[in-house]
């Protein structure tokens, strides 16, 4: 240790509150070395009298105490030394509270029974040197910046949204299932994803499925795989999620719209870690983390009796609520900058248009937010993004004497401009010109905007056209597998989870051709 180091420590001292002597003792030898100046107590009287006699940079302090608890201690020290950070100490079936502990202001919790020395030694440096950099008025980038930045997760200025991310970054090295919860397109999969990145389990996949996209017999298929001959077409074994997620994470998104047996079979894979296949009848074992997210209301679901309670509480170990973009309203221009520089790194957005997306309400949040640019981007000939490439509610408002002019062209503008999108992106040539995550987020978007045009239609009295019977739709589905994967019959029938021959047999009979 450099002798500047030393004498850094040695300003730096840590209180150690444990009703356990042999915990202090430990402590207390272990610090001590390492040329921290130490104190311990072993109840609140002690800790009282050990606050009111020194300033302390660190407490380690126990959530469970025989006069006390750990919350009301660390409340008591946030508030007479709110330069002290708290590290709250506790045994795994107390870790929702711990998590509470974060909520009201602790630097970080620590497991018992402790077995990484090293950790512990990292973990009070590193909450030392911050409850410092604070008190000094420093204001750098915060721990989890390199690793949100890495995956593209703009987390901006606000206050609530900047806590949710803190809270995530520490809760993200633990062990521990996460449940995300917020309004449609606020980012949580993108928040999976940051928390998957800061884990210990960052080198292994990251699998996401959308619970409320597949059909429950294709969803079981997909979480636990199947037998070969396990029903009619699966003529090869194929491993599920489960599986293929082993060590990693797995990002249960929309978990709400789970069906009861897919509930039951998870709850079994989240109590036992083990699962079978479908048609298998030997348990296979797996080490998966569970990243769940919904919009939907839990607790009113579980009242409805649509949602298991068991699954509920495996699942909420950790509750993680994403504000709205409405919320979080100071991020708009960021977010705006960000989406914008995606799209085309040259262009600039006026005031004017920044003050327009402000001041929108964003009912569809960061994705809506995102696709209003990404049209915008496209009408924008110029040099600067300007208000009226914005279109549609985003128009600004005129003054009462231009409103007269303004209605009697707005119709025909906005159809022009409608038209000019869908005519630009209806070239191939365009198209191909886009990148890899342009085309899937373009795919995405148009999926959600027949849903959100299907609703309109028919709260209008309108009549879209009749969904297609289950031949029309295996027909488009094998179709648009083949074209996906060039025709190329193994990678189609392995995405279908079919065989070869079986696909052929369909090729035959549907009468289709390569184009």
């Amino acid at each position: 240790m450099t002798k500047h180091r030393e004498e850094g420590l040695a300003q730096t001292r840590v209180l150690i509150i444990d009703d356990e002597g042999d915990v202090c003792t430990f402590f207390r030898r272990l610090l001590s070395r390492l040329g921290y100046d130490v104190v311990t107590a072993e109840n609140e009287p002690e800790a009282a009298r050990a606050l009111a006699s020194h300033s302390f940079n660190v407490a380690m302090v126990d959530l469970k105490l025989p006069d006390t608890d750990g919350l009301t201690l660390l409340k008591k020290i946030k508030r007479q030394q709110p330069q002290c950070e708290v590290i709250i100490m506790t045994g795994y079936s107390t870790v929702k509270t711990a998590v509470t502990a974060i909520q009201l202001g602790a630097y970080e919790y620590l497991e018992k029974p402790f077995e990484d020395i090293d950790e512990i030694e990292r973990l009070i440096d590193r909450a030392a040197s911050y409850g410092t950099s604070i008190s000094q008025g420093q204001t750098g980038d915060e721990e989890w910046a390199d690793v949100a930045s890495a995956v593209g997760f703009q987390v901006g200025r606000s206050v609530a949204m900047r806590q949710m991310v803190s809270l995530a970054n520490k809760i993200a090295g633990k062990n521990i299932n996460v449940l995300i919860q917020g309004k449609t397109g606020t980012g949580k999969e993108v928040l999976s994803r940051f928390i998957h990145a800061a884990s210990n389990r960052s080198g292994q996949p990251f699998l996401p499925i959308n619970c409320g996209a597949l059909p429950e017999n294709l969803l079981e298929s997909e979480l636990f795989g199947h037998e070969k001959g396990a029903f009619t077409g699966a003529n090869q074994t194929r491993r599920g999620i489960f599986e293929l997620a082993n060590r990693g994470t797995l990002f249960l998104d929309e978990i709400g719209d789970a069906s009861p047996l897919i509930q039951v079979k998870l709850l079994r894979v989240l109590e036992t870690g083990e699962f079978m296949r479908v048609g298998g009848e030997k348990p296979l074992r797996t080490d998966v983390r569970i990243i769940a997210a919904t919009n939907v209301d839990l607790e009113k679901a579980i009242a409805e009796n649509t949602f298991r309670e068991d699954l509920y509480y495996r699942l909420n170990v950790v509750r993680l609520e994403i504000p709205s973009l409405q919320e979080r309203h100071e991020d708009i221009p960021q977010l705006a900058e960000f989406f914008t520089r995606q799209l085309n790194p040259d262009l600039k957005i006026a005031p004017a248009t920044l003050d327009l997306l402000s001041r929108h309400p964003w009912p569809g949040n960061i994705r809506e937010l995102s696709n209003t640019l990404r049209r915008a981007v496209v009408l924008c000939t110029g040099p600067v993004l300007l208000p009226e490439h914005l279109g549609g509610p985003l128009e600004s408002r005129p003054a009462p004497a231009a409103a007269a002019a303004r209605k009697t062209r707005s119709t025909s503008e906005g159809d022009s401009s409608v038209e000019e999108f869908w005519t630009h992106y209806g070239s191939e040539g365009v198209l191909e010109q886009m990148s890899d995550g342009q085309l899937q987020q373009m795919l995405h978007s148009l999926h959600g905007l027949e849903k959100s045009l299907v609703k309109v239609m028919a709260r209008k009295g309108l009549c879209p056209e009749p969904q297609q019977g289950l031949r029309d739709r295996e027909l488009e589905t094998i179709r648009k597998t083949l074209e996906q994967h060039h025709w190329n019959i193994t990678e189609a029938a392995r995405t279908l989870g079919i065989g070869r021959n079986t696909l052929h047999r369909k090729i035959k009979k549907f009468q289709l051709r390569e184009s």
